[in-house]
């Protein structure tokens, strides 16, 4: 597995800057983030609520300090984030799952008494109201602090947050309730219900039970979201955490045991049996198998020797291997994994943008709500208490938390799974991308094949040549110069068959094939018949029958011409990968139209598709690399919504060019730039997996937003009727946090 390349598209008049952000609670905060940056000259901002973070795209004249200070003005701690580790696990924030344990514990001690004794009249006694006034003192405001804390900060912007929602819920119920205890002292002076007789437990105008208890169960339910969201986003955590942490540096033939951060390219490391790779390198010495599962998901170890290529992270699972490191740091494999997943994580799918805007509207809405709430039903019925209730229950039910967790829950949830199954994609617009896709062009060479070519038959043109000799290893002196395929196929062939002669002058031609002289003087072409032609030589139409013969048959086929004289063909094989033809049927049932697009000849194109099962109408050989992009574009200017599949440099364009670009993970840097996703495994069966695993993706998001939506829309007039007490209320609200974040967890155990 080749290492992966930064990427960024960002124009370089333009940086990308990662800043944790701290304090914030639900979607209204990440509004106001986002609307605060925005506001500088040129910025772009997308804040992440579970992760804590906000993606900054900046012009270099906004320097990083200007982004904090604006951040922390807006009421919100602010601090830089490396790309290679995200940032530290905060246990002292407000909003920490520890520090929320710790209110809850408080909260019940004090909040359940208040509930016991105003709800139950055995265990009243003389003037209770004063004694629970006093127990319910400290939920109401050392428990409930981060959401007093929170709606404080706000207000000072003239801004509202779903905390301002809940601290006036909580305040409202308190001061109300202790209000109507100092104008009549005596409303408790009896045990129980004692000389109350008509009265239920509430008629006494007394509702700190409520105070009380919708402060725990918001606390509960905010625990919860806490601790979830942090286990959400442990996934990148976890992928990181899997690098080595030390090597053994080889240095003056001796070993020398320091950490993996000290080690630079260049350096020469060994590996035990059983260790972990410290660093992306190249192997120098040793032979062993490679376990690459951690990363790749792939079970079966990779074989390497000298010159193979190993990525860190990886497990030496055999013999011992030195290895020379080639990419430390933020340029291994692994840091660019990581890269990955949080470029992911830290974008917005439309549909995620589209609740933010409403969330923070919302805020307003509700306390306009509230307002006429309490106004009607004090003009209709002039009953202050139930007035008070009917209004305290919008403000405490009609928080916007779910709406805000619904998406970005669901994208962690997603692209975490993603990168357990080797599928790493590179923003939320993917996920929207997948599901309009009509038409799959599939690359062929590396993409539905194995790219690994072999040499199987040499046709000499005259009777008394030599196959090997006059043909064949003519053809390898000159194809060990390039770095091709199919002329690593034949060298290959060649060198087996005899030494190579020395090689002068070697060219390649894009498209069309190579030449070069020998030792000898002779001069060599390899390369297709148009290639031949336009070099002087010409095939006789016997020659090209026997081609197109052997092409018809699915050989990949070159002329070899030599001293100006074409002396044979060279048939080549490309199979297609195991599974392939699977996953086609899987890409055909999922009302996608594989195509497939390659520069081999006609016929080996259409023998290939005839085995994994594309129609012949749909296969386009003997396309150039730019041709390849205005296949893209026609089928597109047709309607078609197209992904690309491939991994060379030469589908680079045409992957940037589609609507999705999936790179293979045994394909070049450039593919991977340049697609919108990147497949670990080199299997073809993940593509309809990735596929399968954005669109559930989305529609969970869907699911979410829709169960949030139809929660508030639902809850609020039932509320503004004076059917729920702010109590219930409360439990209420927390519940469809809680439920949202539950149902997007369903996503991290995901099977295809």
């Amino acid at each position: 597995m080749p290492p992966l390349e930064s990427f960024s598209t960002t124009p370089a008049t333009t940086r990308i800057v990662n800043v944790s952000v701290g304090g914030m609670t639900c979607a209204s905060c990440v509004g106001r983030v986002e609307r605060k940056l925005r506001k500088l000259e040129g910025v772009d901002a997308s804040v992440n609520l579970p992760l804590e973070s906000a993606r900054v795209i900046a012009p270099q004249g906004i320097s990083d300090e200007v982004l904090i200070e604006t951040i922390e003005k807006a009421g919100y701690t602010a601090q830089l984030k490396t790309d290679q580790q995200p940032a530290e696990v905060d246990t002292t924030s407000l909003h920490s799952p520890e520090m929320l344990k710790k209110r809850i514990w408080v909260a019940a001690l004090f909040a359940l008494p208040v509930f016991a004794i105003t709800m139950f009249a055995p265990l009243q006694f003389a003037h209770w109201g004063w004694v629970v006034a006093l127990l319910a003192l400290p939920v109401v405001t050392w428990a409930s602090w981060p959401f007093h804390r929170s709606a404080a900060i706000n207000a000072r912007h003239f801004s509202g947050t779903m905390d301002t929602l809940v601290s006036l819920g909580v305040i409202s119920a308190y001061l109300f309730s202790a209000a109507n205890l100092f104008l009549d002292p005596m409303v408790t002076a009896h045990a129980g219900h004692a000389g109350m007789t008509d009265m239920s437990a509430h008629d006494h105008n007394l509702y700190f039970d409520s105070s009380t208890m919708v402060a725990l169960f918001l606390l509960l339910g905010r625990y919860i979201e806490a601790r979830t969201q942090r286990r959400s986003s442990q996934a990148l955590r976890n992928l990181l955490d899997l690098g080595a942490k030390e090597a053994t540096l080889i240095q003056d033939d001796k070993e020398i045991r320091i950490p993996v951060k000290d080690l630079l390219p260049g350096d020469v490391f060994s590996v035990r049996p059983g260790e972990k790779i410290a660093t992306d390198g190249v192997v120098k010495t040793g032979t062993s198998a490679v376990d690459e599962s951690l990363l790749t998901g792939e079970s079966v170890p990779i074989e390497v020797a000298p010159g193979s290529q190993v990525t860190g992270a990886t497990v030496n699972t055999s013999g011992a291997l030195t290895v020379e490191a080639t990419r430390v740091g933020a340029e291994t494999a692994l840091a660019q994994m990581g890269h990955l997943v949080a470029e992911a994580q830290s974008s917005k799918a439309p549909i995620a943008r589209l609740a933010d805007r409403i969330s923070s509207i919302f805020v307003p809405v509700v306390l306009v709500l509230a307002l006429l709430t309490l106004v009607g039903w004090l003009v209709v019925t002039g009953d202050v208490s139930r007035a008070f209730v009917a209004a305290v229950s919008v403000l405490v039910i009609a928080c916007p938390c779910a709406l805000g967790l619904a998406t970005p829950t669901a994208l962690l949830a997603g692209t975490g799974r993603g990168s357990q199954l080797g599928i790493l994609i590179k923003s939320a617009q993917v996920l929207e991308d997948t599901r309009k896709v009509s038409t799959m062009v599939l690359d062929k060479t590396g993409t539905v094949t194995t790219g690994d070519l072999e040499v199987m038959a040499v046709y000499p043109f005259a009777t008394d040549a030599d196959m090997h000799l006059d043909v064949l290893v003519p053809a390898a002196a000159v194809e060990h110069h390039s770095e091709h395929p199919l002329a690593r196929a034949i060298a290959a062939a060649g060198a087996h068959t005899s030494a190579l002669p020395q090689v002068s002058d070697f060219k390649s031609f894009a498209g069309g094939g190579i030449s070069g002289t020998l030792a000898d003087g002779r001069a060599v072409l390899v390369g297709k018949p148009s290639f031949l032609t336009e070099q002087g030589v010409a095939l006789t139409s016997t020659q090209k029958e026997l081609l197109h013969k052997q092409e018809t048959g699915g050989l990949t086929t070159v002329a070899v011409a030599v001293a100006n004289q074409a002396v044979g063909l060279i048939c080549l094989q490309d199979t297609p990968k195991n599974g392939a033809a699977a996953a086609i049927a899987e890409i055909k049932k999922l009302g996608i139209t594989p195509v497939l697009l390659t520069g081999d000849a006609r016929a080996v194109a259409e023998a290939v598709a005839s085995q994994v099962g594309i129609e012949p109408g749909n296969v386009y050989a003997q396309v150039t690399p730019q041709e390849k992009v205005e296949r893209v574009r026609a089928l597109q200017g047709e309607g078609a919504s197209v992904a690309m599949v491939g991994d060379g440099v030469n589908d680079a364009a045409a992957l940037a060019q589609a609507d999705l670009g999936i790179a293979m993970g045994s394909g070049t840097d450039v593919a991977m730039e340049a697609a919108d996703m990147t497949l670990m495994r080199s299997e073809l069966e993940s593509v309809p997996t990735a596929l399968k695993l954005s669109k559930a993706t989305l529609k969970l998001i869907k699911s979410n937003l829709f169960w949030a939506f139809a929660y508030n829309t639902v809850a609020i007039p039932v509320a503004a009727a004076g059917l729920l007490n702010p109590m219930i209320a409360g439990a209420a609200m927390a519940f469809s946090s809680v439920f949202v974040v539950l149902n997007s967890m369903r996503l991290t155990v995901w099977k295809p």
